[in-house]
């Protein structure tokens, strides 16, 4: 199953088949869905903030600190804290 762009992940949880093809315990299933659940009632503080914290949460697999850093800044975003630094870039 290739999988690509944002929703693949999705997609391939929904169909209960992993990468390598092989079926998704229904265990490991029931729990997803399970805080999935629970996560699309929580209330949200603001749309910006959701944004910037998935930028840094999968920008840190793509960019190096200093680019993340700079482009989160360039876009009006207070730049990286100590504390996303010190867990997606080990420092």
């Amino acid at each position: 199953m290739a999988i690509a762009g944002p929703g693949g992940v999705d997609d391939a949880i929904a169909s209960g088949i992993d990468l390598d093809g092989t079926p998704i315990p229904a265990p490991m299933l029931d729990l997803y869905n399970t805080v999935m659940e629970l996560e699309s009632k929580r209330a949200r503080s603001g749309v910006k903030k959701s944004m910037r914290n998935r930028i840094v949460k999968t920008g840190a697999k793509h960019f190096d600190q200093q680019t993340l850093d700079a482009r989160l800044r360039a876009a009006g975003w207070e730049g990286l804290k100590d504390k996303e630094i010190a867990f997606f870039y080990g420092s």
